[in-house]
């Protein structure tokens, strides 16, 4: 019995003691609700100087942002035009400055046979040495006829005379050009392949892909000639249009020894009723006419280094004749345009002067 009184006064002591502590508690918990309070109170209030502080920051790195971006802009605009100084520095080496003439007038002209189809093309080798004449009849062909001089040429029966080459892939269109031996041709059935011909070899030197091209015609009025090749006193170059520039002609300068484009020059000139086109210092000639053939003008020229005002040179008319070219090649050599105009294989004699 008193062990049971004393569990009993043990557990109201215990009792009381836990009533105590649990007031203890309860007045420490009211303290910290009020001090929670106080906190919070605080937080908030320090919360709306942050975000003070960050509005302030925000606005001032805008601004520094700002004047960063225009200071990368002019740096920009400055690289810019420094790369283009550089690049029209390199092209005036590579394309030899020196070459300074441009296109006057053409003085006359000289029809100096009519044979084969009405598209064809007829040339000499700038690049060579000799006298020798080249006839390329027809759009789709793979014989060239090679003649000693223009006067065996120019005979009654000259096919009976010529020396034969066979290439191993067909040409298409009209726009082969023969340079320093080699016969240059867009191979027929590729989009843009073009061949380089060793014509006293007999065999094929290289070939290469012209990036762009063959996918239209390069002129509205010569549909089957896609990439047209032309020779001027810096080398081999490639006339083309594409969908891309609405139908402008685009120009290449190709390196006819490693078969590699070194440049490529969009171009303001159109191939709408264009008929050809030609290459002479640096500069591009296009050629236009009407459908069903005419006076042909050359009412377009673009200079791949801007050293002629194209906006000051007059439309120059081909003399005494009317018709139309399916080939017009410039001769750096002798200055002087082979055409093919009908038929009929014509050279033009040309009036220069001085770029400005």
């Amino acid at each position: 019995k008193k062990r049971l009184e004393k569990c009993n006064q043990d557990i109201l002591d215990y009792v009381e003691e836990f009533r105590d502590f649990s007031k203890m508690v309860l007045s420490r918990l009211a303290g910290l609700n009020n001090y929670k309070t106080e906190v919070k109170s605080e937080v908030e209030n320090l919360l709306t100087r942050i975000e003070r502080a960050q509005r302030d920051i925000d606005y001032f790195g805008s601004v520094t942002d700002s004047n960063s971006c225009i200071e990368v802009h002019e740096d920009l605009v400055k690289q810019q035009l420094f790369e283009a100084a550089e690049e029209k520095k390199k092209l005036q080496l590579m394309l030899n400055a020196s070459c300074d003439h441009m296109l006057a007038g053409i003085k006359s002209l000289k029809i100096v046979k009519k044979t084969g189809d009405k598209q064809g093309s007829w040339m000499k080798d700038p690049g060579k040495k000799h006298t020798k004449i080249y006839l390329l009849n027809g759009s789709l062909n793979n014989v060239i006829l090679e003649f000693a001089n223009i006067m065996t040429f120019m005979e009654s029966n000259p096919s009976l005379k010529a020396r034969r080459v066979t290439l191993p892939f067909r040409w298409e269109g009209t726009g082969h050009v023969i340079y320093q031996g080699f016969l240059f041709y867009h191979r027929h059935g590729s989009l843009n392949e073009i061949i380089k011909f060793n014509v006293q070899k007999r065999s094929i030197t290289d070939q290469m892909l012209l990036p762009g091209a063959g996918r239209i015609p390069a002129y509205q009025l010569s549909p089957s000639t896609k990439i047209d090749l032309a020779i001027d006193e810096h080398g081999l170059w490639a006339i083309h249009a594409e969908p891309e520039t609405g139908g402008n002609i685009v120009i290449t300068k190709i390196n006819h020894i490693s078969m590699s484009v070194e440049h490529t020059w969009d171009t303001s000139c159109s191939s709408k009723d264009a008929e050809a086109a030609f290459m002479a210092c640096n500069t591009l000639y296009v050629v236009y006419n009407l459908p069903s053939g005419g006076t042909s003008l050359i009412k377009c020229i673009y200079d791949v280094l801007d050293a002629v005002n194209t906006y000051e040179v007059p439309v120059l008319h081909f003399p005494k004749r009317q018709g139309s070219h399916s080939t017009i090649h410039y001769n750096p050599k002798e200055k002087q345009l082979f055409a093919w105009g009908d038929g009929s294989q014509i050279i033009y004699k040309l009036h220069t002067k001085q770029k400005v």
